[in-house]
């Protein structure tokens, strides 16, 4: 079988970012899927399942609900390895087109108090893995780390 792209990366090389992993084609519609990634591939330890699933929903219930980008959301969840999210937008984008929507994203995310969106045994299938403090930390951690002063080696994969 042909390798997919996510898996061409050098991960060995690959550093938290912002990324455009792919464009493709629905019908004649352009989607671009974004590499959001948190954490350094194989160098620190993943995030751990209770703060992805946070991060998973008061993302997802952020994009789908902005004012510029919810009719353009199409997915955002977790990457396998737990060293990021994939965010797949309608239409043809640059990383940097992104970056004032990832510091909004994130600033909702390390600011978020009360009750977590679709925290609830009738909407959530695991609602009880959740951990705001950790989802809140990892979102402040990704704004300063790699939002508030992007660089260009954060928003093109490594050659």
């Amino acid at each position: 079988m042909k390798k997919i792209t996510s898996f061409t990366i050098d991960h060995l090389r690959l550093i938290p970012g912002l990324y455009v992993s792919r464009k493709d084609f629905a019908n004649e519609s352009p989607v671009t899927t974004f590499d959001i990634r948190m954490t350094n591939p194989n160098e620190e330890p993943v995030m751990n399942t209770a703060e992805v699933h946070t991060l998973e929903h008061l993302g997802a219930t952020f994009l789908r609900n902005h004012a510029e980008f919810g009719n353009k959301m199409l997915y955002f969840g977790p990457m396998g390895c737990r060293t990021g999210f994939y965010l797949l937008l309608s239409g043809d984008y640059e990383s940097r087109d992104i970056v004032p929507l990832m510091k909004e994203m994130f600033n909702f995310i390390a600011s978020f108090e009360g009750e977590i969106p679709g925290a609830a045994a009738k909407d959530c299938g695991n609602y009880l893995d959740m951990n705001l403090p950790m989802a809140r930390y990892v979102a402040k951690r990704y704004l300063k780390d790699v939002l508030i002063d992007i660089q260009d080696n954060q928003l093109y994969y490594p050659e």
